[in-house]
This record gives C-alpha cells, structure tokens and sequence, in this order.
C-alpha cells in the first residue's frame, strides 16, 4: 500500500477494521486470480473466495443429499441443511424468524416478478404499482404488470408529498411502492424510513425493497418489524460471489398478498387433482413452503452454509465491511475530485455528491458514477475508457448500468432524446458514447470487501496517465509534404495479407504473385467466418485470442483451402481441407461439403450464412478453440451484403485537437464515396497501413518503457491485420521515413494498370490489437500507446480504409484482363487536388 503516515492514522481507524488479517494478504490467499488484476465491479458481483470454494467442494464430497421432495435419508438431509440455512439467512439480516419468513428464489429480479405476480393476481382489477427513478431496470419492469396504472417518481419530494396523501386516497386496489435501498449507477442510498410511512398511511399499500445494491458492502438490520419492508429482496452472490441464489424476505404480516396467486409447483402444494375436478389445495405451513415453486436449487442454499462461514472468517462482519469500503470510497473521491488539466479543469465529473456523502453511510455507497472531459470540456466516451482500462486488466464497467432512470436524470437526457437516439441506432451494450454533444452512458468504479489502496492506485494511475492533459495543446506533427516529393513513387507495396476466414490468421501472398482485386476487395479475403453454434454470432479475436493460431493456406493450383490450427513449431498439428469451388466435390467427402442456410450475427449485422453441416468441421474448430462453433462462407456474390464504412470524422461537431506527434491533420475533410459491397469485412473491402508508422509507434511504444529499461516490446505490423503494407523508398527521398503521411491521403494509384482505390476514412482500433498474431496471447500494446498518441475525438486511429474505384468499371465484361495488385508495386497517393 502507499499511504502517508496520516493516511495510515486515519486508515487504522477504518481500513480492514476487524478483517482475519492484513486486506493484502487475504488477497493474497483467498484471491489469486486478483493477482494482476484490479477488479473495480463489486457492484456487479463480488468475488468468491478460494476457501469457500474449497469448503462447499469438502462439504459435497462428504455427504450424500438427495431431492428434498422425499423421505430417503439423502433427501432429509438435504431438508435439514435447507432449513437450517435460511435460518442462518434470517439472522444474518436480524430477521426474527417469527416475523419473517425468507424464499429462496433465483436471484433479486425473481423476487421482484414472484410479488408483482402475485400482486397482479390479487384482485381481478390488479393493482397499481410506483417506484423511484433510480431503480434497476428489473424493478421498472414490474410496471408493465399494473393493471391500475403506475408512476415514476422523480425526486424524494414527490415520494413524500404522495405518503403525505395516501390517507386521502383509498385507491380501487392493492398498490405497490419499491424502491432501492442503494442505487446500484451511483451508490446513493434512498431514505429507508418511508417504508415505515407508507404502513402508517394507509392500508393495502405495501413496500417492497431492493436491497441487492446495499447489502454488498453494507449490514441489513430487519430486527425492527415494524419499520421494515414488507418485502425485500437480495442476491446473495453480491455478498459472497457463490453462490447464484437470491431471497424474497417476508413481513409475515403481508404474506396474504400471496393468496390469490394461481400457478403452483411441485413441492407447494398438498392434494392435486387432474381428473374431473380441477381442485389443489396449497401448502399453509409456511409462506416459503407455498411460494417455493418445484426443486430448490439445494445445492446453492447448502453452499450458502460455507459462505457464511467464509465471509465472518475472513472479514468478521457487515459492518467491518462497510467501515473498510468507506474508507476506501473516501480515499477514492478525494483523488478523483483533485485531478484537474493543466488549465485547471476538472478531469472526472462525479455523478454523486461531495466526500462529505462517502463518509456518511446514511446516504452513500462505495459505488463511483463518473464521466471524463478533456482540458476543453469535450467528453470522453465511456466505451474507449472501458476499452482501455480493459487492456490494462482493470475491470469497470459502462452504459447505463442496468438503471435507465436514474442514468438519464444524471445525463441530463429526457424520454424524446432518448427515443431520438434510439432511433438514430443506439442500442444497450454499443459503442454510441456521445450523441447530441451529451453522454449516452456513464462509467461505474465499485469497491468491495476485498478492495485495497493499490486497487486505488492503479486506476488512478491509469486516469492520470491516459486522460489527465498536463500541458496545452500541440499542433499537429505529421510532417509537412514539399510539393516536389508528392509526385515522386516514393511508396510500394511492401507485403499483401488475404483473411480467407474472418478474425484467423492471414494468409501472405507470396512475392510475384499477382492478386486479383474484386468490387468486395481482395480475391478471397473475409469469405468464411467461424460461428458459435448456439448464438449463431461471428466469433472474433478479441473474445478468442486463440483463432490467430487458426492459419489459412489458399492452395489455388489444387483449389482447396488448407487450414492448420496451433503453433507452427508444434508436432501435434492439425489440418484440413475446404474446397474453393462451391460445387467441387472432387477434392473432398460430400459430407463436409454439405451446408445449410443459418442466420448469424456479424459486426452486429443480421447476415444468412451457409454453415458447414459436417460434425468433422465443427469438432476440428470446436476442439481446438474450446468452444461450440463451425465453418460458416458467405453467400455468392449475388447476396453480397451492402455495409456503410464508419467514416472516422463525418458528423464531427468541431475539429479534434492534436496532442501528441503522429496527430491528425485537423481540417482533413473525408471524402463521399458511394458504398461498397463487403463480405465479412467489418468496415470496407481493404485495410492499408504504412511501414514508417507502425516504426514510429514503436519508437513511441519503447521509449515509454519505465525509466527508460526498454522493457516494452515492439509490435508486428501483423497485429493491424492490413490488406496491404506500404513501405517507403527511402532511396528516392530526399529526408526521413514521413510517418503517419498517410492520413493525408484521399486516394492511391497501385500498380503497372494505376489502380485506383478510394480512401474510405481512418480505421477505429480495438483490443484486438493487442493479440500476437503467432502465439495467440494477449497483451496491452500497442492499444495503450495508440490511445495516448492517435487519438481523434474519442476514437482511435492507426490505417487506412480503401475501396476499390468505381472507375475501375466492374460491369464491364470486355475488360481484357481482370485488375491485380502485386508485392512491389508502386503506390501513388494523392493528396487532394494535386
């Protein structure tokens, strides 16, 4: 830990208060997968601890327990167990088992469904329902189960001034208010007395009380009956990690709203009958025994034993917890409030309060809802942050978080803005990080049990070294172009790449070989693609680092494409065949040559896709990247699919500032063309990037070694994945490499024929990036460098985006010879109206 001597005073106070031991070496023991990981999403789960693990495995292994629907000694015991621990449940929230009852369900939202249902059911009108802005999209979504109408409320004021009213309006049926006791965006905790209010208000007006947000990091007191919730609901796995379990608690008192329900389960009822008479009479002994639909997960509830133990051996209690993750939260904000630019603009824009809200555990959690502006004001969008914190193996989390109100009031974004958005193509989970000059989404930093000051460090670390400007803007450095030079060939084409099989390796066309070029690009290129069998998805590197070992031979003279999987230098290697020619059956078995019609998702568009049907094709992929999926090509060209190329600065509202040397010309306009048609390409038919760049960026990328070690390695051009590499004759120039003079470029002539292609825009770069493209592994270059020197806006830029002219004349059927390009060949860019 790096505390100061007054940190460390104060951190005595609170820091691991009560903990088995030092957090670093409970880490340490209990948490070897945090090793090189900063894990900041405790507020979507914890984690679990090895020894928990470890205890439910000995538990399992010791003792036999059967389906507890029988009278078999395995199945009592598994009754026995069953009981015992929601008991345990109970008191671990200081629920007097007279006055409450707890259900075991899957997880918090089917506590919430079980009591709208229920609601719903009691009276033939239904009933009405409200809730508070900042609830999760699961308790929003009980509204559409009102039959008597719904309100959101907006503000804490509008919640008092309806209790203040309810005494005035006996309403036609039962009502429902829920609330969270804790925001899971922003980690505001909601006033948990209007529970109290509402039972005082008025009859047939329940609460119910999502607690799942809270109760990670926080103790839950239920001893006071008479103030609590009549219903609340939880997931365990946000205390524990393990297991997946949740509960619905019970004010007993309440439990006749579950009368009416009609569905019944195995297990829940006494007598059924299914001939003639349609009579069952329900379980009365408990409101768990009625409300416990089939089989309990009897499992999960048993493990639920060891994480109980676990948890109080290793941090003693809630409140240990919550003192430590105060702290932290403490440590935390004040960090983040005190980063500013070198203008003294503030970097981080917390969406909660002041530190005076961390310190009080009445109104905040450990939860961190933030958004980051540049040294102008400018956001910085949420994905490209969560991007890059992932390459640096630091997992936060962005969007909407799951709590679409409360988001929206934050971002200051109404229901038409969002409608508009939506229909302008934004979608839960996408990269739209800003639309209308505004944030369409936020990040999320969450702190948990086991959180540390490192954990603080290093992403404050990460902050500061990617987004915090210390010095002003620079110019823009691409090197100026004499006038001279622009018509001189002073670029060739240094090496070809086809992706015969989309996200695999790269098959190399060889020296002298002369490749045809097509409308869609390159001969060959992108036609195949994997796809996993269930979701019918594309699969891709990024998810499947290993797909680079999947390496594509295009043997032309045979008409096959040969594909190995694994390292090179490995003896185990596996190979096979795929016929080029759709209908060749010569070369090959009939059975892997059949293929059916299959619906997939590629770069988020809905393509069909003709799926290898042979279990031989699917198990040669399957075995070796360890997950289901199959051979997929793209249909003839008659279907070809039509994409519209990301164009990097169309729509721009005001020119990107330049930052560091490799920075983009900043009035460069990006040319109209006409749409390409594209295979599996993921933004236009050819990726192009220059030899003097990818040397500059690693320039760039070992002089940022710590303390000049030049421990940094320097990256293949490979990992860009271009179609085409330019290198630069430097024999016939009169200075230096010109890195990044490519994105000047309108257009190039290649070749003997001066092929032209039309320059689309610049290519948007991912993590994929960071995948070797001879072991498979991942790392963090060269994304964290691009990130702090090819940055546009809020992307991140490195290559070129070309296509085919149309000039070229495709339709016509008399051309001679068909157009090629070849390793060598001469490239003449132009730059605009030169």
């Amino acid at each position: 830990m790096t505390m100061t001597d007054t940190e460390k005073g104060e951190g005595l106070l609170e820091y691991a208060r009560g903990y088995s031991g030092d957090v670093d070496i409970i880490r340490e023991r209990e948490y070897p997968l945090l090793k090189d990981t900063t894990y900041l999403d405790h507020a979507g789960t914890t984690l679990y601890a090895k020894s928990l693990i470890e205890s439910f495995s000995r538990d399992l292994t010791s003792n036999l327990y059967g389906n507890p629907h029988s009278m078999s000694a395995p199945s009592q015991l598994s009754t026995q167990r069953v009981d015992d621990v929601r008991l345990r449940a109970l008191r671990f929230f200081n629920a007097d088992p007279e006055e409450f009852d707890l259900v075991f369900v899957a997880n918090a939202t089917a506590g919430i469904k079980l009591v709208a249902d229920s609601l719903r059911e009691a009276t033939p009108q239904g009933c009405w329902y409200g809730y508070h802005v900042d609830a999760h999209t699961s308790l929003v979504g009980a509204r559409e189960l009102a039959g008597l109408g719904n309100r959101c409320f907006v503000t804490d004021d509008e919640v008092e001034t309806w209790i203040s009213e309810l005494d005035a309006d006996p309403g036609q049926g039962p009502r429902l208010f829920a609330y969270p006791a804790q925001s899971n965006m922003n980690g505001r905790r909601l006033p948990r007395e209007w529970c109290e209010k509402i039972r005082g208000s008025a009859e047939n007006t329940y609460s119910l009380l999502d607690v799942a947000s809270l109760v990670s990091t926080s103790p839950l007191d239920l001893s006071d009956a008479s103030t609590a919730p009549d219903f609340t609901v939880l997931s365990f796995y946000k205390i524990f990690g393990f297991p997946d379990l949740g509960a619905l608690i019970v004010r007993k008192s309440a439990g006749h709203v579950f009368d009416k329900r009609r569905f019944f389960g195995g297990g829940t009822v006494d007598m059924v009958l299914t001939q003639g008479t349609q009579w069952h009479a329900k379980k009365q002994s408990s409101i768990h025994d009625r409300l416990e639909d089939g089989t309990l997960p009897f499992h999960n509830i048993i493990a639920l034993d060891s994480a109980f133990d676990t948890h109080e051996r290793l941090f003693g209690s809630m409140d240990n917890v919550s003192s430590h993750t105060r702290f932290l939260a403490k440590r935390l904000y004040d960090r983040m409030a005190a980063l500013r630019h070198h203008n003294g603009e503030k970097v981080c824009h917390v969406y909660m309060g002041s530190r005076s809200y961390y310190a009080d555990p009445a109104t905040q959690g450990p939860i961190f809802a933030f958004n980051l502006r540049s040294s102008q004001g400018a956001w910085i969008g949420k994905s490209e942050v969560e991007k890059l914190a992932s390459v640096k193996n630091i997992q936060i989390r962005s969007g909407t978080l799951c709590n679409p109100g409360g988001t929206a009031v934050k971002l200051g974004r109404t229901a038409k803005d969002m409608l508009r958005n939506f229909e302008q193509g934004m979608r839960c989970g996408d990269d739209h990080d800003i639309m209308d000059g505004l944030p369409t989404g936020i990040l999320r930093v969450s702190l948990g049990a086991m959180s540390n000051m490192n954990d603080i460090d290093v992403f404050m670390a990460f902050i500061e070294d990617f987004y915090v400007e210390t010095s002003p803007t620079m110019c823009a450095l691409v090197p100026p172009i004499e006038t001279g030079l622009l018509q001189q060939p002073g670029f060739y084409v240094e090496s070809l790449s086809v992706y015969p099989i989309k996200s695999c390796g790269a098959f190399k066309v060889p020296d002298g070989k002369r490749w045809e070029i097509k409308p869609e690009g390159l001969s060959w290129d992108r036609e195949w693609c994997l796809v996993h069998q269930g979701t019918g998805a594309a699969l891709n590197q990024k998810r499947y680092p290993r797909m680079a070992l999947i390496v594509p031979y295009l043997d032309l003279d045979r008409g096959v494409l040969r594909i190995t999987c694994g390292d090179i230098s490995s003896t185990g290697q596996k190979s096979l065949e795929i016929p080029l020619d759709r209908g060749n059956m010569r070369v090959i078995t009939s059975s892997i040559c059949q293929m059916s019609a299959k619906p997939s998702t590629v770069c988020g568009d809905q393509v069909s896709l003709q799926a290898y049907t042979s279990p031989a094709v699917s198990a040669f992929f399957s075995d070796f990247l360890g997950v289901p999926c199959t051979l997929a090509r793209f249909p003839p060209q008659s279907s070809t699919r039509l994409a519209e190329p990301k164009r990097a600065f169309a729509g721009r509202r005001s020119p990107p500032r330049s930052t560091m040397p490799g920075s983009f010309p900043q009035d460069t306009p990006t040319p109209e063309v006409e749409r390409s048609p594209l295979l599996l390409s993921n933004e236009s038919p050819i990726l192009l990037v220059s030899r003097s760049s990818v040397n500059r960026l690693n320039e760039t990328i070992k002089g940022s070694s710590p303390n000049g070690s030049g421990r940094k390695k320097a990256v293949a051009a490979d990992v860009f994945r271009a179609n085409i590499v330019v290198a630069e004759n430097l024999s016939q120039l009169a200075s230096a490499e010109r890195p990044y003079i490519e994105d000047r470029w309108e257009s190039l002539r290649i070749g003997p024929e001066n092929t032209r292609f039309n320059v689309l825009g610049s290519c948007q770069r991912c993590q994929m990036v960071c995948v070797n493209q001879l072991t498979g592994v991942r790392g963090e270059e060269p994304y964290s460098t691009l990130a702090k020197t090819r940055k546009s806006g809020n992307k991140i830029l490195f290559g070129r985006y070309l296509s085919p002219s149309p000039e070229i004349g495709w339709d016509n059927y008399d051309t001679p010879t068909p157009q090629t390009v070849m390793v060598g060949d001469i490239v003449t860019p132009s730059y605009g109206h030169d």
